[in-house]
């Protein structure tokens, strides 16, 4: 008897850091409700993660406030529903944060199941930690990078370049699908957003 006092305050304990982080975590607001500062120079490194951070406003505004009824939706013709969508913009983010950091994409483990709060986290959380590598890592050369695979036990490498026209482009493409599933079940994005300027105008009073 002597031990379970203890090892109920340590449970008890545990639980409530546990509670808390959770409480902090739902607190901290998700990046890219806007586009923050503009980028000090016009570098390779500036210039790249100026299309992330466009990316990833579009992004937020595409799936703010999506409803079950939006994330269900499929268009026909074998198009793969917003659910699949969200699930393979992760995916795209993934890649672009993994290459920006050199580090592998793991072909070889199966992609993570998460609800689409999840999903939204992580993608955005990928696009804005992306971006600040390139811009806090000034010796990073784009020209050295190389966007590289995991395959059973082959790593294979590609130009940078790919990564441009390959999924970050292909990420930009999906988030305009969201916004056009999104519109078809009634619940277009909101009015304020402003791509153009990388912030929401403000409300008419």
């Amino acid at each position: 008897m002597k031990y379970l006092f203890p090892v109920v305050a340590l449970f008890f304990i545990t639980s409530i850091l546990k509670a808390q982080n959770l409480v902090m975590d739902s607190l901290s607001p998700l990046p890219y409700a806007k586009i923050e500062s503009y980028p000090d120079d016009y570098s390779p490194n500036s210039v790249l993660l100026r299309m992330i951070d466009g990316l990833g406003y579009r992004y937020y505004w595409a799936t703010e406030g999506l409803r079950k009824e939006d994330l269900a939706y499929e268009p026909g013709n074998d198009g793969a529903s917003c659910t699949k969508l969200i699930a393979h913009l992760y995916g795209l983010s993934e890649v672009v944060y993994n290459s920006i950091r050199q580090v592998p994409n793991d072909r070889t483990v199966s992609a993570p199941e998460m609800t689409f709060a999840e999903y939204r986290k992580q993608t955005l959380h990928n696009l804005k930690t992306a971006s600040d590598l390139l811009r806090n890592n000034k010796d990073l050369k784009l020209e050295e990078c190389t966007v590289k695979f995991k395959r059973q036990d082959q790593v294979s490498e590609s130009s940078f370049w790919h990564l441009l026209n390959g999924p970050l482009a292909d990420a930009i493409y999906h988030t305009g699908q969201v916004v056009s599933y999104r519109r078809t079940t009634g619940n277009p994005v909101n009015p304020l957003m402003n791509v153009f300027m990388g912030k929401n105008r403000e409300p008419k009073k």
